[in-house]
């Protein structure tokens, strides 16, 4: 983390993580509050300003890339400070230090920890320091809302009004428990006073921030649980909304790029005579594995390159085949190189003495991210200083990414944050080789330059979802039930989360391995990341020992469930939801799965309609969603429905084959995705249990591809062991 400059103190303030903990510079001994330099307006936290008008802005750390954070944030710290919503305006967070998520760090490695009161602050100014040295600014893993906004955001509104009531109350010479909070103003009922946020900003920015500000119960809220408008709709309706790809800047130039197309292939040399004399054509760039043609104007330097003449190397990979990749994987798993993750009973015990064992092998293949807004990044190098203009799911962590490619000090880069138009994974800096092009070719010009990646490029170039293979094993006892579940899968290099491949059933004796294994294909976190297979894996298995032991498919997931009641209950909606037992038109069937996510418990329930020349359609979709608390219902919606189209466009169609250490698949012809006229009916519905909240933008989509493979089952006794169905010789129906 670079040293806390003036500048970056101004910006904000020099808070922790934690939203209650103000102003933190040096040492978790040490509480101040930030003062602007402006009487007009007040900061009472690093995220939440008072104008003197009454105006609220409310910074958001995180990344908006489309599910909502920048409304859903500012409404949580709206909630707990009483605030006038219709005076509540959003900002985008600068990439700044100050600004670290440490709450997400929190979360993500101590969720659950309970802290004693004395040492919380030493633990946020703990977990806030982490956040800064990693330079973690970071919006993934369904976390900004039930980390960020959970311990950050309601704390930091909670303790922002507690601070207004008391300065209010000081000015009346009242007790504090006389006065009360409401849209943005604080009242004396007794004597009939009242005075504006604005008016008692600069006088509550005085006092050091109550430490454990008192949250607002559920049924007080005015705010959360209600279906506001989102901040981003209206320019984006009306074309407004600025994205990486709209930036324009005074003589800009533009930039195609060509890759080496094998993995580990290099750009040994090339010849520009033929496009020398082109219109518009700038000069030619050479990186280490790609050339680059900057032109006034993207057209032109991308048909420039089309005709290019380059000489690439193949690297090490020339020879890489995916499909080869399985028989690999078919082999490590009958191996003893293995690491155990979890272990229940006598697993191996009950394996070697069992005289029935009924076994299946499941497989998914790489996948695109695939955003709608293809990679892009614009550069400008000039007076010692560094500017990018990019999307990104991690503006600090971007910013040190950039200096460490250029060979500059972390404070002198400047990243200017815009939207994303889409992320899933594909814009964190660990994937950001769109970032270090855009940035190697600014350092050897004088202009900015806006370097677009073509479609092809992106598809064939990404950070992919991993291709995984999972073998089960599993002993029913006399009833039918499992007594023993084996499980061991592929990991080729980003297994951060094992507990993925954790079943809730009531299984006595259980085995969860994996084995690591090493590919020249970059691969990267997807939307949901071991969960969008593991759901597939585990879901499709229990659905088989359903039939095997000749069971209903969801009596027998409920009767596996009694000591897990959340998931019990979301299955029993979603089953109920779709119309479990009624009878279906011939050639019909109804799938069921459940997966826990990210803290939420996601049920699904799926009909589909398969005829005799294999032509299938899905028609309708049920899904029950227990994420503990729903912030914005409409946004909640529309992420759960988002995640089960990205899904269903995974599971019918998605698949990146290589051969000879190339991508065979290159735009949206070869690498479908599910249209509009192809998407069934979704309905969504929430089960608010109050346990602690979970995350919404990717818990859609692990249960859905196991749900539509058992509803095929049903409809017509074939079992999918194997992703996508379009490899399966299926007729995908519109």
């Amino acid at each position: 983390m670079g040293k806390l400059t003036r500048r970056t103190f101004l910006i904000s303030g020099a808070m922790l993580g934690g939203g209650a903990l103000f102003g933190f510079i040096a040492t978790p001994n040490r509480l101040g509050i930030r003062r602007s330099s402006s009487k007009q307006e007040a900061w009472l936290a690093t995220w939440v300003n008072i104008a003197a008008d009454n105006k609220i802005t409310v910074l958001v750390p995180h990344a908006e890339m489309g599910q909502g954070t920048h409304t859903a944030l500012p409404m949580m710290l709206a909630e707990e400070m009483e605030a006038d919503w219709s005076m509540v305006q959003m900002q985008q967070a600068p990439a700044e230090s100050i600004y670290a998520v440490g709450d997400m760090i929190k979360g993500f490695l101590a969720d659950g920890l309970d802290v004693p009161a004395v040492f919380q602050r030493h633990t946020d100014y703990s977990f806030y320091k982490i956040a800064s040295l990693m330079n973690m600014q970071i919006t993934g893993g369904s976390g900004s809302v039930r980390f960020t906004g959970q311990a950050g955001m309601r704390r930091a509104g909670a303790a922002a009004k507690e601070m207004l009531i008391r300065a209010a109350a000081e000015n009346w010479q009242v007790s504090v428990d006389e006065c009360e909070a409401k849209l943005s103003q604080v009242f004396h009922h007794a004597s009939g006073r009242s005075s504006s946020y604005g008016e008692l900003a600069e006088q509550a920015a005085s006092y050091e921030p109550p430490l454990h500000p008192v949250l607002k119960k559920k049924e007080d809220y005015t705010i959360c649980g209600k279906p506001i408008f989102r901040f981003d709709t209206p320019a984006k309706v009306v074309g407004m909304q600025n994205y990486g790809i709209d930036i324009q800047l005074p003589g800009m130039k533009y930039a195609a790029i060509r890759h080496a197309p094998v993995f580990g292939g290099s750009a040994v040399s090339f010849d520009k005579s033929g496009i020398a004399n082109g219109k518009g054509i700038e000069t030619v760039v050479k990186l280490a594995d790609s050339v680059v043609v900057i032109a006034d104007n993207y057209w032109r330097a991308k048909t420039a390159l089309s005709d290019l003449s380059v000489e690439f190397s193949d690297g090490e990979h020339g020879d890489f085949n995916s499909n080869n990749l399985f028989v690999e994987f078919t082999k490590a798993l009958s191996s003893a190189d293995i690491e155990v993750d979890f272990e229940q009973g006598e697993a191996g015990k009950e394996l070697s003495s069992a005289a029935e064992i009924f076994s299946a092998d499941y497989s998914v293949p790489f996948l695109a991210h695939a955003t709608m807004e293809p990679m892009n990044c614009t550069a400008y190098f000039h007076d010692g200083i560094l500017e990018i203009w990019t999307g990104t799911q991690d503006l600090l962590g971007a910013r040190a990414f950039a200096a460490e490619v250029a060979e500059l000090d972390f404070e002198k880069v400047i990243v200017h944050p815009v939207q994303l138009g889409g992320g899933f994974g594909r814009r964190l800096p660990t994937t950001g080789n769109y970032i270090e092009d855009a940035v190697r070719v600014a350092m050897q010009v004088s202009y900015p330059v806006k370097l677009i990646w073509s479609r092809e490029e992106d598809m064939q170039h990404d950070y992919y979802r991993p291709a995984v293979q999972s073998q089960f094993k599993a002993i029913l006892n006399s009833e039918g039930q499992p007594q023993l579940w084996h499980n061991v899968y592929t990991d080729i290099g980003i297994n951060d989360d094992t507990a993925a491949a954790f079943t809730p059933y009531a299984i006595p004796h259980q085995s969860i391995s994996r084995v690591e294994l090493e590919t020249p294909v970059p691969v990267s976190y997807w939307r949901s990341v071991e969960h969008s297979s593991q759901g597939f894996f585990l879901e499709s298995f229990i659905d088989e020992l359903a039939h095997k032991a000749e069971k209903d498919p969801f009596s027998y997931r409920l009767s596996l469930l009694k000591q897990q009641p959340r998931f019990a209950a979301a299955l029993v909606q979603a089953a109920k939801n779709i119309g479990w037992e009624k009878n279906l038109p011939k050639g019909h069937g109804l799938g069921i799965a459940i997966k826990e996510s990210f803290g939420t418990i996601v049920a699904q329930a799926v009909e589909v309609s398969l005829d005799d020349k294999d032509n299938l359609k899905i028609h309708r979709v049920s899904a029950v969603v227990d994420p503990g608390e729903v912030i914005n219902p409409e946004i909640a919606r529309s992420q759960i429905e988002g995640g089960i189209i990205y899904g269903l466009t995974a599971a019918l169609f998605g698949k990146i084959s290589v051969e000879k250490g190339r991508v065979i698949q290159s735009n949206f012809p070869d690498y479908q995705v599910l249209k509009l006229s192809g998407t069934p009916e979704i309905d969504v519905a929430f089960i608010e249990s109050g346990e602690r909240i979970g995350g919404m933008g990717e818990v859609g989509l692990p249960p859905i591809a196991a749900a539509v493979c058992n509803a095929i089952y049903a409809a017509s006794g074939r079992r999918i062991r194997q992703l996508p169905l379009i490899d399966q010789n299926f007729n995908i129906l519109a």
